[in-house]
């Protein structure tokens, strides 16, 4: 065999181990990482009793690759004299133009305008939301954290190839030398500590310059060797963070089971908050109708002599400040619907329409006591909480493994090819034996290092426990609470309707007599706004109340789709 030829069987041998793992890593794209997360996490949602995450979805690469490298990336900012501002028109219809803003925000564009109940913003927001999207990445970022733990404790395959070129020099004369060694090995822990490895080295080695006696030397040797610990780290400190990934997983399953719930309750909090402001503004057009309906009548009184011009005038200036409010009450809501969308996720060009609640849940008749057991059971923060202190006292016992002293056992036996044969293959002799049996002891001579984690690790256990207690209070504080806000709420929407009763009825008795005052009149009217409003925040405080309770108690159950779960009997009762 020439040397060429020779030199190139030995590159083929040597980057055929490189070219191996380039088609493994091509053969094992990103779906099958997707498949095994998403079996991950539908297995530890369908064990706590939540949904398991969309799949991660990527954003496409930028266009433009050298954008990613530019180390001037542009700014536009332009000069003062580069602005261009244009000065609106004095005599413009401001209301009118008020006006064609709240009809755009408020009533859409013709009958493209979507229509959303409280279930639909609801499913929305789970479907578009920005919010319940990174609640979903971050779950599953903790099952991709699992994942790569799991396989740091599995069977991992290498292949490593070596390729050196040396000369060795006599009197101007140099002998080259080209040497290939390629070492696939698989490397396995185990689970009390240490690993054990089993390694296969093929070398092949050449001398380039001599032609004629082909000097070149091909060999391989398998060696199994292992490590083993006894005293320090040895046991189930050795899985640590393996055990600690699983435990995070089951965390994350519940924290994001938690978070759908809290969102369902933020959510529908937002829109009921947009049914009261919308509900303002028809209060207050109604307060502006019936205004003009009384400056109109005042009108009348004064041309038939009945009222003084400065009484109207009361009655006049109670229109305006109306109609000033009012344009207020919408500018004030179109920037509340606007926010709304970008929480769903929608676009804030997006025309909708808020409707009435499709559903309302009744208030639950449950003692602060009997509420206080509830979030005791059922809350799954507590819970999360509550394994933490098992994380911490696991978090000592391993500190003081490390006080151990080092005991360490290690052995290797390796089967080479017989040095009398130029064999670059598989072909092992029995007889090219090699092994050996080691023990390390390591004496503790300097702990205090360890010493000193062992108390910081116990300080953090006695923090977490001071920490779940605190929790805990805080959630019995929380629960009987709720159960009194969905009282004061239902006592206060109880009275504002009486008010609402008492006004009408005192508004209708001014309006009937010829003598009223205007004055009177539109305090009452005040008045009569008043008591509504009142209403309907008392209204919506009774709703966010119900859901609040429901979600401090750890009873707020989300369907898939992200709409309302009643517990059985509830909307029944």
């Amino acid at each position: 065999m020439s040397t060429r030829a020779r030199i190139g069987w030995l590159v083929r041998a040597g980057l055929g181990g490189v070219a191996i793992a380039a088609l493994a890593a091509c053969s094992a794209p990103l779906s099958r990482v997707d498949r095994a997360t998403d079996r991950l996490l539908e297995e530890r949602s369908q064990g706590i009793g939540t949904v398991s995450p969309r799949p991660a979805r990527s954003l496409p690469d930028p266009a433009d690759r050298r954008s990613l490298t530019r180390t001037d990336p542009p700014t536009v900012n332009p000069r003062t004299d580069e602005l261009r501002l244009i000065p609106a028109d004095e005599d413009r219809d401001v209301a009118e133009l008020l006006t064609r803003y709240a009809e755009r925000a408020i009533g859409g564009a013709g009958g493209d305008v979507r229509r959303i109940g409280l279930s639909d913003a609801l499913r929305i927001a789970q479907e578009s939301g920005r919010e319940y999207r990174n609640a979903e990445e971050a779950y599953i970022l903790s099952a991709i954290a699992l994942l790569i733990e799991r396989h740091l404790w599995g069977p991992r395959l290498f292949n490593d190839t070596s390729v050196f070129v040396g000369a060795e020099g006599d009197e101007g004369r140099f002998d080259h030398e080209l040497d290939v060694i390629n070492t696939l090995r698989v490397t396995q822990r185990l689970p009390y500590g240490g690993d054990i490895e089993a390694r296969w080295v093929a070398r092949a080695t050449d001398q380039l310059r001599d032609n004629v006696t082909q000097r070149s030397r091909r060999s391989s040797e398998l060696v199994l060797s292992a490590d083993v610990p006894l005293l320090r780290g040895a046991g189930t400190v050795a899985r640590e963070d393996l055990i600690q990934s699983e435990r995070n997983l089951v965390y994350a399953a519940r924290s994001f089971e938690r978070f759908r719930r809290f969102f369902l309750d933020n959510i529908a909090g937002e829109f009921f908050a947009l049914v009261e402001s919308r509900n303002r503004i028809a209060n207050r057009e109604r307060q502006l109708a019936s205004r003009i309906r009384a400056d109109l009548e005042a009108q009348a009184k004064v041309e038939a002599g009945r009222l003084r011009p400065f009484q109207r005038d009361i009655t006049a200036n109670a229109v305006e400040e109306t109609r000033a409010a009012l344009a207020a009450d919408r500018e004030g809501y179109i920037l509340q619907l606007e926010r709304f969308k970008i929480r769903l996720g929608l676009e804030p060009e997006t025309p909708i329409e808020i409707m009435d609640p499709d559903f309302d849940v009744p208030e639950p008749a449950l003692t602060p006591q009997e509420a206080t057991l509830l979030a005791l059971e059922y809350r799954l923060d507590l819970q999360n909480e509550r394994d933490g202190l098992i994380d911490r006292e696991r978090a000592v016992r391993n500190a003081r493994n490390d006080l151990l002293p080092d005991f360490d056992i290690t052995g290797s036996i390796g089967f080479e090819t017989d040095d009398d044969e130029n064999n670059g293959g598989f072909g092992l002799d029995d007889d090219e034996l090699d092994y050996s049996l080691g023990m390390t002891f390591g004496l503790p001579l300097d702990r205090r290092i360890e010493r000193l984690r062992v108390r910081r690790s116990l300080i953090q256990r006695d923090q977490a426990e001071r920490d779940f207690t605190e929790f805990r209070d805080r959630i019995v504080v929380s629960a009987r609470a709720a159960v009194r806000s969905v009282d004061l709420a239902r006592f206060q929407l109880d009275l504002a309707e009486r008010q609402i009763e008492i006004n009408e009825r005192g508004l209708e008795d001014l309006r009937l007599r010829d003598d009223s005052d205007p004055q009177a009149i539109v305090d009452r009217e005040n008045a009569l706004l008043d008591a509504e409003n009142a209403r309907d925040s008392a209204l919506t405080d009774l709703r966010n109340a119900v859901l609040d309770y429901l979600l401090e108690t750890g009873q707020l159950r989300v369907q898939e789709d992200g709409t309302f779960d009643p517990p059985p009997g509830l909307l029944d009762g």
